[in-house]
């Protein structure tokens, strides 16, 4: 049995996971003062410049549990969906190891978009209306008398890229066989949602949650689509910013009381353990705010634009959320600019794609607004490469969205890869506005 190791001064963390959400998360806790040393599992080459990575699956709870163990660590930090729903923070606590993040219970909330929907109704969280279906041929005779386009949304996780909108029944018909009888996304697709499809624009609202208390984070707009205009398949985000002109004070309050607050008292009622940030997708239509789906987790890459804005100490906060303190916290405190993120990925994302490419132009001089966090590298000699579908989040912090958005773009010019994909219209619906 492997000895700990002796304790420090200050805290140590260890981040869970290995992609551009993970890389701000550690950024941001170097920040820290009461941060003594930061590990992360499984990391990426530029999370290794500030962390010790190991390689540890995030699915691998009980060597997860091992390694906080060993290095007597302070505070565990969830950032992947799949460690929620593998039951990461259940283990965790067994060791009575502090961790940051719903137990697997509360976390189908992600985990199952149907437990999701039916939590929503029972609590009045408006929402869209919606069908569950465990069978292909009911689904799909359902859908001979909707009107369209309606949206088919895979019950379990999907990595973001499970949510069709189709505009016609053939589309409909083909996407839910696909989805449950070829089983495009394995046991995720065995249960499907079928629902209205809404028109407005989309807004991520994150809130740090200990299950009595609920802080809201800055709002901010993802651009899941691939391609330019919001078209093209959906990915895991291709590029964010933060804050949203759009989201007024008075619809702020509106989401409080009507989606946090009912969020809260759910918890409370269905006897949720709930210690870490719920993200709320939310649709400003023209008959007023509706929830698209709840995530259990930081959003990627959400994230990469709202924590280079906070003022208040990060890890202040994880641990008050960790330990039922959030209360403590009071009002959070922001940078007044404006911060723009543009997902540099692989060609053929978020399909099939290549790795081993070779990336050039990293040596870009960074700060002062100009940031750059990794997601799918991996150093080899002396070369960065690329090892995963989004590979890089380049991030512009400005007095205004354009200038924001300018700096981001500069650095993206200058960054070269085979087959380097990206939108080049992050931003599009504020600019236009």
């Amino acid at each position: 049995m492997n000895k700990p190791r002796p304790r420090s001064k200050g805290a140590r963390v260890l981040i869970i996971g290995g992609g551009g959400r993970e890389h701000v998360i550690a950024w941001k806790l170097k920040q820290s003062r009461k941060v003594d040393r930061l590990i992360c599992a499984p990391g990426n080459a530029g999370i290794a410049k500030i962390a010790r990575c190991v390689d540890i699956n995030p699915v691998k709870t009980r060597n997860l549990a091992d390694l906080a163990v060993k290095n007597r660590i302070d505070l565990a930090v969830v950032g992947p969906e799949v460690a929620l729903e593998a039951g990461i923070v259940d283990e965790f606590q067994k060791h009575r190891i502090k961790i940051f993040g719903p137990n697997k219970n509360a976390a189908r909330l992600e985990s199952s978009k149907v437990y999701a929907k039916e939590f929503m109704r029972k609590y009045h969280i408006p929402t869209a209306p919606f069908k569950k279906f465990s069978s292909s041929g009911a689904a799909i005779g359902f859908c001979k008398s909707v009107e369209y386009p309606v949206v088919i949304k895979v019950d379990g996780l999907a990595a973001g890229k499970g949510v069709f909108v189709v505009d016609s029944f053939d589309e409909a018909s083909d996407t839910i066989t696909k989805v449950m009888e070829t089983k495009t996304f394995g046991d995720a697709g065995k249960n499907i949602i079928v629902e209205s499809f809404l028109r407005g624009q989309e807004v991520s609202i994150m809130a740090f949650c200990d299950g009595k208390t609920i802080i809201p984070m800055l709002p901010s707009q993802d651009h899941k689509q691939a391609y330019e205009g919001d078209k093209g398949p959906n990915t895991g985000g291709m590029g964010a910013y933060c804050p949203t002109s759009f989201v007024t004070p008075e619809i702020m309050e509106q989401i409080e009381v009507y989606v946090l607050n009912p969020f809260l008292k759910g918890l409370e009622k269905e006897g949720l353990i709930f210690r870490g940030v719920i993200y709320a997708g939310l649709m400003l239509t023209s008959s007023g705010l509706k929830v698209l789906e709840f995530n259990c987790r930081f959003g990627d890459p959400e994230t990469q634009v709202v924590l280079p804005l906070l003022r208040t100490d990060f890890f202040d906060i994880l641990m008050a959320t960790a330990t039922g303190k959030l209360q403590s916290i009071g009002k959070l405190s922001w940078r007044e600019q404006t911060s723009a993120c543009v997902v540099m990925a692989s060609k053929g994302y978020p399909g099939k794609y290549p790795t081993g490419l070779t990336i050039r132009g990293l040596d870009i001089k960074l700060g002062n607004g100009n940031y750059i966090f990794h997601a799918g590298t991996v150093k080899k000699g002396n070369n960065w490469v690329t090892a995963g579908g989004r590979v890089l989040n380049v991030v512009g912090l400005e007095s205004d969205l354009k200038l924001s958005l300018d700096k981001a773009y500069r650095m993206v010019k200058n960054i070269k890869f085979d087959g380097a994909m990206y939108r080049k219209d992050i931003g599009f619906r504020s600019l236009q506005a």
